[in-house]
């Protein structure tokens, strides 16, 4: 597998940012985990998904509404894996170990393993982030070229055309094709997967049928095949662009950095990991409340990436510290206004990504 290093020199921001981020929780009294705001919000979404899978298979309506219903229960699922799964497989919801493993496993019943995801997000993503070539999270060549070191196919030329239908459709590739084959290969991307447990096996097999009988026998039964197949993919549908735009706005836009490793390269980064993590980060709408609540606080994915340890509801805080020592050391912080400018530039950046040439912030700009 490759190999990332980074340098030793210049910690003084990160550990200078850290110092400050511990003064102001040890100066408000307070823990960084969750609080009253994130238990009212699992409450809430926890509750709305329940009542609307059991309103879909009990009470009877027309079909355009049952469609609607399992939008939104998609939409729900996704909101529930931003805002709860999310902090629990960090271990920041809770500082019981036992409430963050038990809420972890909300996505297993969503359909994908907390065990990989924890392999894939929290430990390689997490270090080597936007560095092509050990980031799974923009391991989707050849389907969608997301860094210029990727492979350039005559498909990508209209990428940008069919990218929406290829995020839609991501959460179903999770669920069928990326967890068994991470299962059955023990690798996750170019990295060996950890070895799995009895304990990881069993809660393996049995959520995922636990999920096809929820899911897909019993609705499938009661609707018929084709009714069920149209109300699982919308709900997937619905799933997988709300996760996959949240996620790619973080990472892939204008101004944010990329590094690419050969398999078996062992590669130096002339960067502390923190400056790393600023570099290759982005934020979009933090001064929009609607928006953070709903993506639980993933908008702030800077203050994320340096802090995954601490509760998204603190990110809109915290976010102050992290800006102003950005600016003290001279380092950039990355951040578009609103989500649709986030978007725009998004799109531009795959845009010009598909036309196997060099792709340079200015050009992306003036697409």
């Amino acid at each position: 597998m490759p190999k990332i290093t980074f340098s030793n020199k210049n910690n003084e921001f990160y550990q200078s940012l850290k110092t400050s981020v511990d003064e102001y929780f040890e100066t408000k009294g307070i823990k960084k985990t969750g609080d009253w705001r994130l238990y009212i919000k699992t409450i809430i979404l926890v509750s709305v998904a329940i009542a609307t899978y059991f309103t879909v298979m009990l009470v009877p309506m027309s079909g355009l509404l049952t469609l609607s219903l399992c939008g939104l229960l998609g939409y729900t699922f996704a909101c529930v894996g931003f805002s709860v799964m999310h902090d629990a497989n960090h271990g920041s919801y809770s500082t019981k170990p036992l409430v963050n493993d038990f809420l972890g496993l909300s996505m297993n019943f969503m359909g994908a393993n907390a065990y990989f995801w924890k392999q894939k997000h929290n430990i390689i993503h997490h270090t080597y982030t936007n560095v092509d070539g050990l980031d799974d999270d923009i391991a989707k060549s050849p389907i969608i070229r997301q860094c210029e070191s990727q492979k350039w196919v005559p498909a990508h030329k209209i990428q940008h055309i069919y990218l929406l239908p290829i995020y839609a459709l991501s959460s179903i590739f999770w669920l069928f094709i990326m967890d068994f084959t991470k299962y059955f290969t023990r690798k996750i991307y170019t990295t060996d997967a950890w070895k799995m447990t009895t304990k990881n096996h069993i809660v393996f097999w049995t959520t995922k049928i636990l999920y096809l009988t929820v899911y897909m026998v019993l609705p499938a039964i009661k609707f018929g095949f084709f009714p069920w197949l149209a109300g699982f993919f919308i709900l997937h549908a619905f799933m997988g662009l709300t996760l996959s735009l949240v996620f790619q706005l973080a990472h892939v836009v204008e101004n944010t950095e990329f590094e690419t490793i050969a398999l078996d390269e062992t590669k130096h980064i002339e960067t502390a990991w923190a400056e790393h993590q600023i570099k290759t980060t982005a934020n979009f709408a933090m001064d929009n409340k609607v928006i953070s609540w709903f993506v639980g606080g993933l908008n702030y994915q800077i203050e994320h990436h340096l802090f995954p340890k601490v509760s998204h509801v603190h990110y809109p805080t915290i976010s102050k510290i992290v800006r102003a020592k950005c600016k003290e050391f001279n380092l950039p912080y990355n951040y578009y206004p609103t989500f649709f400018t986030a978007l725009a530039s998004h799109f531009r950046v795959m845009k010009w990504l598909g036309q196997n040439e060099p792709v340079t912030v200015t050009q992306a700009q003036a697409a």
